[in-house]
């Protein structure tokens, strides 16, 4: 049935690492057969997964009959990050995968099914990340690449702030609820925080409801999420590692998709990533969404990010 989950069994994959591993790749389809229309690739986020369109998609807002991503003229895929849980499997040792194993699982993954080109490659975050990789890897894979508020490395600042991620992640008590509180923090800005809470104080539980909005993410994530598969994310934020050199090889028109005040991927990371670009790719473009809640912006500017895609999904 469209729609549901399905998987792939890439026998004695070769990582990075060295070791050689079966792995179990599972994806969603979602609009036109595959091979009958444009193909376009969405590679999910750090706790997302391949459930991206439909009632409970978590970017609906962008993906469906009638929207940006329209279902009724595009093939959209979407793979699940193998060890994400998702799918119900799980990877014991995080240590053993970079962003450049997924991105080759990923690539392997779309040879499986006969798909050697695509219409447009979009990812937000993690995401994005594995696009660059991807593209590293096969230069000619995308007409267009939209990697939105991430970058094709790791900076100090976001491997530090992984590193507490880490810190917090192998604590025995509710490790995950610690670690996805550190993180909101990091996914919003103070200016976010302030102007939704204002100090005020739950009526009920006589807490700032800035905390217990804190809490309830933890406890939400905790609720839906492995703590193998959020180790696994964590790890795979930390080693983002693109081969620069490899960039200005890739063939795609780059639409490099930022949020002013995104404290994870700055939004000047992503206009030195531009610039670099721009001094031997010409087809390289700089978008930028204006927004005080920060990284999140992403999942929640929706009129700004589908005003930008319109101009690059249905360019001409």
């Amino acid at each position: 049935m469209k729609n549901s989950l399905q998987h792939l069994k890439l026998k004695n994959h070769h990582l990075v690492s060295g070791k050689i591993l079966d792995i179990d790749l599972s994806y969603q389809l979602y609009g036109k057969d595959l091979h009958a229309a444009p193909i376009i690739l969405v590679n999910h986020a750090l706790t997302g997964n391949s459930n991206v369109a439909g009632e409970n998609g978590w970017w609906n807002s962008l993906i469906g009959e009638h929207k940006i991503i329209d279902t009724n003229t595009f093939s959209v895929i979407c793979f699940n990050i193998p060890g994400n849980g998702f799918d119900g499997n799980l990877i014991e040792n995080e240590q053993d995968f970079t962003p450049k194993d997924i991105a080759a699982i990923f690539l392997k993954g779309l040879s499986f099914l006969n798909i050697s080109r695509l219409h447009t490659l979009i990812g937000g975050s993690l995401g994005g990340a594995i696009g660059w990789e991807m593209l590293a890897l096969k230069p000619d894979l995308a007409e267009s690449f939209i990697p939105v508020a991430c970058d094709y490395k790791t900076s100090d600042w976001l491997h530090a702030q992984c590193l507490v991620q880490q810190f917090l992640l192998n604590q025995n008590d509710q490790p995950l609820q610690k670690a996805r509180i550190h993180a909101m923090l990091c996914y919003r800005t103070p200016a976010s925080l302030n102007e939704r809470f204002k100090n005020e104080i739950h009526p009920e539980k006589q807490i700032l409801k800035s905390h217990d909005w804190l809490s309830f993410h933890g406890e939400k994530l905790n609720e839906r999420f492995s703590l193998n598969a959020y180790r696994l994310m964590n790890h795979l934020l930390m080693t983002i590692n693109t081969d620069q050199k490899k960039l200005k090889k890739i063939k795609a028109n780059i639409h490099l998709i930022a949020v002013d005040s995104d404290l994870f991927f700055p939004a000047f990371d992503m206009q030195k990533c531009y610039q670099f670009l721009l001094e031997s790719k010409s087809n390289t473009f700089y978008h930028e969404i204006k927004s005080i809640h920060g990284h999140d912006a992403f999942l929640m500017e929706y009129d700004q990010l589908n005003q930008i895609l319109n101009t690059i999904i249905h360019e001409k």
